[in-house]
């Protein structure tokens, strides 16, 4: 049996809450009592915290040397085989 995405798990959690939502807003019910500064300050957090994780999880190469290893690595993921002269 394959396992079942992330993104696919994910997607699903989100169509249910939306269509519950939904559901609910069309019998006359508020089922999410949020302002609408609660909802922008949750997404604003949630964006930031995803820059900072995805910042975080990159290699962030600023020095020559640092750029130049990079370069290095790349080389040698391309072709599978290291260069003896360093």
């Amino acid at each position: 049996m394959k396992k079942v995405s992330t993104e696919t798990i994910i997607r699903t959690i989100i169509l249910v809450v939306t269509l519950v939502n939904q559901v609910l807003t069309t019998l006359g019910k508020n089922p999410l009592p949020f302002a609408e500064e609660d909802i922008y300050a949750v997404l604003t957090t949630a964006a930031t915290i995803a820059a900072t994780a995805w910042a975080w999880w990159k290699n962030n190469s600023f020095t020559n040397a640092a750029i130049a290893a990079d370069n290095y690595m790349n080389e040698i993921k391309a072709t599978g085989t290291e260069n003896e002269e360093v």
